[in-house]
């Protein structure tokens, strides 16, 4: 389970590269609901503050669950008590840069990975083209027409 500090996260996409400065929460959340579908896992972001007031844009990610801390309350203290909580902190991994995080997720036990590098993997991952996808006729069978084309093709009466 990943996770994430949003805002420093992408702050840290905006510096690797300008054509990304228009990168919003948005299409952060989409790119990383992609990546964790790819490989299977699960994840939860937390940004800053209370977010949007309209937060539906976030429900159709089925791997990452977008949190936001609240006001007044810092995305840091969220992510530290989520390390003191859980009963597995060594299988979480915390994305930031932040050094307060990071000491944290390292005395949970936990992995801990910088922003650069966790973005450098996800375009590495997402760009990789995935595997082909399956006819469906490979599951669902031919449809009827489909069949008779083929017996009249070999002349096979059934």
């Amino acid at each position: 389970m990943y996770l994430i500090d949003g805002h420093n996260l992408l702050r840290s996409v905006h510096k690797l590269d300008e054509e990304l400065w228009d990168l919003t929460d948005v299409r952060l959340c989409e790119l990383l609901d992609r990546y964790l579908s790819r490989c299977g896992e699960q994840g939860r972001i937390i940004f800053d503050g209370v977010g949007p007031p309209d937060k539906r844009v976030f429900d159709g990610m089925r791997h990452l669950e977008v949190f936001f801390s609240g006001r007044g309350v810092e995305t840091d203290a969220v992510i530290e008590d989520r390390l003191e909580t859980d009963p597995a902190p060594s299988k979480l991994i915390v994305v930031s840069n932040d050094r307060r995080l990071r000491r944290a997720a390292q005395s949970a036990r936990a992995s801990v990975a910088r922003c650069e590098a966790f973005w450098d993997h996800i375009e590495r991952q997402l760009s990789r083209k995935g595997p082909p996808k399956e006819p469906t006729a490979k599951r669902q069978g031919l449809s009827e027409g489909e069949t008779e084309q083929w017996l009249d093709i070999f002349d096979l009466d059934v």
